[in-house]
């Protein structure tokens, strides 16, 4: 039994790879995936959620993702996330090993961003937004960079301090990163907005978007969350998710707009429809495109199959 801890974890995360064997599993698809999660209070008035999420693939490999999210750390000085994911023998029921869970979500939410952004983002993408500066939003940088040709990227956050700080952690990046105070003016100017928030109401408006946009929801992973206002959809049109168990019914940013009529249940695209060319992706260079991710543990199987199997060759 192998343990994966943080920083094996990243240093095996070659972000391109990483993302090629989450985008195989959506073209090839998953045998068995299943989804829980169990809400309760604390005892200092904040909430946590006990997220499971397992996957099977036959033959192969399966295995479960335990994921703890209580947004209240930040004042504890603690990860907003944390977990494990467990890997067995899809053969024998070997257990094979245990993974870093923050770490390994964070590789796998950030690169399952980036499978969408291959479809969805337009391949001259060099400016993005970063909405949220939190554990989350560097690996989101570093997974779009890799598949487009980001050189500009601009992070704001509520905090502007902790935009400042994230930036200088990023200056030697490649690319140029600055803090932004005014997130209208940005999201004017960017080819591609990610937002990786626990808001509660939208940061982001669809009238700031310019054409030709893609727009990134991560944050919101239930009914109370929300990241982008009505309009985002209006300008839209179509949305796509990653999985519709993890989203339709379940984050804010898809409950809000399908009850609103923006958009109906039977057009949303998954990406297993759209990796399988079932569902096109972005049509022309002038369309704002929205993906929002919600997670699965198709996703997390497909991680910590490549994580094994670039440790036993490293």
């Amino acid at each position: 039994m192998k343990f994966l801890d943080r920083e094996a974890v990243h240093r095996l995360a070659d972000y391109p790879l990483a993302i090629d064997a989450i985008a195989a599993i959506y073209a090839t698809g998953c045998d068995a995936v299943d989804r829980m999660m169990m809400t309760q209070p604390t005892g200092d008035g904040d909430q946590g959620d006990f997220l499971m999420q397992p996957a099977w693939r036959r033959g192969r490999a399966f295995g479960i993702k335990i994921a703890n999210v209580f947004p209240g750390n930040h004042r504890r000085g603690l990860p907003s996330i944390l977990g494990a994911y467990v890997l067995f023998d899809g053969n024998t029921g070997e257990l094979l090993g245990c993974i870093d869970g923050p770490a390994e979500t964070n590789v796998k939410t950030a690169c399952n961003s980036a499978v969408a952004s291959r479809f969805l983002a337009r391949p001259d993408a060099s400016t993005m937004l970063m909405m949220g500066a939190g554990a989350l939003a560097p690996y989101l940088i570093a997974a779009h960079a890799s598949i487009r040709p980001i050189r500009r990227v601009m992070i704001w956050n509520r905090t502007t301090e902790k935009a400042k700080a994230l930036a200088e952690r990023l200056s030697k990046q490649g690319f140029r990163v600055e803090a932004v105070t005014d997130p209208a003016e940005a999201a004017a100017e960017a080819d591609l907005v990610s937002c990786a928030t626990y808001s509660t109401e939208p940061i982001l408006k669809g009238e700031w978007l310019k054409q030709g946009a893609h727009v990134d929801l991560v944050g919101s992973y239930r009914p109370d969350l929300r990241e982008s206002d009505d309009d985002v959809m209006r300008k839209a049109g179509r949305l796509f998710v990653d999985e519709r168990s993890s989203t339709v019914g379940v984050s804010g940013d898809v409950i809000e707009p399908v009850r609103k009529g923006l958009v109906e249940p039977g057009e949303i695209t998954d990406l297993f429809e759209l990796a399988q060319g079932r569902k096109p992706g972005r049509r022309s260079d002038h369309e704002i495109t929205v993906f929002k991710s919600g997670g699965g543990g198709h996703e997390d199987l497909a991680t910590a199959m490549f994580l094994f199997e670039r440790s036993a060759s490293n």
